[in-house]
């Protein structure tokens, strides 16, 4: 079987090759309208070499190939004019550089030691290459949107593989969640009210400046270091809360402290284009005591007893008592596999926290005490787990892994689809490699069948 990858998205391995920029560049390929430098290649393949210790002999070869692939789709995104908002580069953008920060725990100096840039510097040095790779993406999600399974094709694709390389899987574990948060105890919440109060007063009054107090205070660090800027957004995009209070301003106006669930903000209201508004704001939370802690973990404990007891369902408590911020209170508790879209996980992904709390547990449909974690936001809380179902280590089999050989068989499909695809737009675009590409093997499907000798 025929094997090919397509890179949508910079990894943050990647992205250090910015803060390396030293090769005299050129044009090593053309696709279209599209180019690949030489930079592009060479900044690819010294990222992998930093991942893994061996790499094939025609590595870069692949590189180049890889890189071309998501050039004819880009390139052929913009020919079929497929749509793709300023806003939509600016989230991915946002979200890459947040991703960075948080692995250097939100300190700016340390990024901009390290890639020799800040944080707006790069996301303008980043933006025409994300672009390129959403068209990339969107255009590929196009091509493969009818690709589907039936059961009959998954049996056969598994009928194919040798029973001596049958894979071998893990124990694996479903588990459900109930998130429940803490909440802020009267004071504190009338300590921050008063404290954004004044920050309010201190803008109004013109003593300070709004973006000033924002990038000094504002407990939200992507946009507050952004001066509170949250870019344009339409609506549905925030809380309710915070969406009444923002779409009822005039420009330049400043909202009353409007509090939501994550707290206090001030809102300014700095254009209008229609549906869609651009906002800044500064968000202030008020602190979580250890006795909110304490409180909020004997709740949760005694809903656990409810469900244990029988005197209340499982999901009924998610739905009651959940918080719906979570991904799992839209399923039922389900916690999902991000890395494989389902809801099975092989015991080495799930947080510790949880294994260590399931691992013993004899009876399925058990109930861990509540555990405390730290949710993405960074906010503290608190979840009770239930284990839905655990498998024993074994062999590949459809009875058992039916949901992975269909997904193996889905993404078999989809490769040799657009591989079929990429085959017939080659014919029909203009393409050109450096000549030092000739001899790898991997290129020769990017000579036109015309140019073929």
């Amino acid at each position: 079987m025929k094997k090919f990858f397509i890179v949508f998205q910079l990894s943050i391995a990647s992205l250090g090759a910015f803060a390396q920029k030293a090769i005299a560049d050129r044009i090593t390929a053309n696709v279209g309208d599209e180019y690949v430098l030489l930079s592009d290649v060479e900044e690819a393949f010294a990222s992998a070499k930093d991942q893994k210790t061996e790499l094939p002999a025609q590595y870069r070869c692949m590189v180049l190939d890889n890189i071309m692939m998501q050039k004819l789709l880009t390139n052929q995104a913009r020919l079929d004019s497929l749509p793709l908002k300023e806003e939509d580069v600016e989230t991915q953008l946002t979200a890459r550089i947040e991703q960075i920060l948080r692995y250097m725990n939100g300190n700016v100096q340390q990024f901009m030691e390290y890639y020799g840039m800040t944080p707006d510097d790069m996301k303008n040095t980043m933006r025409e290459d994300m672009r390129g790779q959403m068209l990339a993406e969107r255009m590929r999600g196009k091509v493969l949107s009818d690709i589907s399974v039936t059961p009959s094709e998954v049996k056969r694709f598994f009928a194919k593989i040798p029973k001596d390389s049958l894979p071998y899987f893990n124990q694996e574990v479903e588990v459900a969640e109930i998130v429940f948060k803490p909440k802020p105890n009267a004071a504190e919440k009338a300590a921050t009210y008063k404290r954004m109060l004044e920050i309010r007063q201190r803008i109004v009054s013109g003593t300070d400046k709004f973006e000033d107090l924002a990038k000094k205070y504002s407990a939200d660090p992507g946009s507050g270091r952004e001066g509170g800027d949250l870019g344009f957004a339409k609506r549905g995009t925030y809380v309710p809360a915070f969406e009444a209070a923002a779409y009822k301003l005039e420009e330049k106006e400043i909202s009353a402290v409007t509090e939501t669930e994550f707290g206090y903000h001030i809102i300014q209201m700095l254009e209008r284009r229609g549906n869609n508004i651009h906002v800044r704001h500064i968000l202030l939370k008020p602190e979580i005591t250890y006795d909110d802690m304490k409180l909020a973990r004997n709740k949760l404990d005694s809903i656990r007893l409810h469900v244990m007891n029988d005197s209340m369902r499982f999901s009924e408590a998610v739905k009651q008592f959940g918080d719906k911020g979570t991904q799992s209170y839209h399923n039922d508790g389900r916690l999902t596999n991000h890395s494989t879209g389902t809801t099975t996980f092989e015991t080495r992904e799930l947080d510790p926290a949880i294994y260590f709390a399931i691992d013993t547990m004899k009876r399925i449909g058990g109930l861990t005490e509540p555990i405390e974690f730290t949710m993405v936001q960074g906010e503290k809380a608190f979840r009770v787990v239930k284990l839905l179902s655990r498998t024993s280590p074994h062999k590949a089999n459809l009875e058992q892994d039916y949901n992975k050989i269909q997904l193996a068989t889905i993404e078999q499909k989809k490769n040799e689809h657009l591989l079929k695809w990429i085959t017939q737009k080659i014919n029909s675009t203009y393409v050109t490699f450096d000549k030092t590409y000739n001899d790898c093997p991997n290129m020769s499907k990017w000579v036109a069948k015309k140019a073929r000798p």
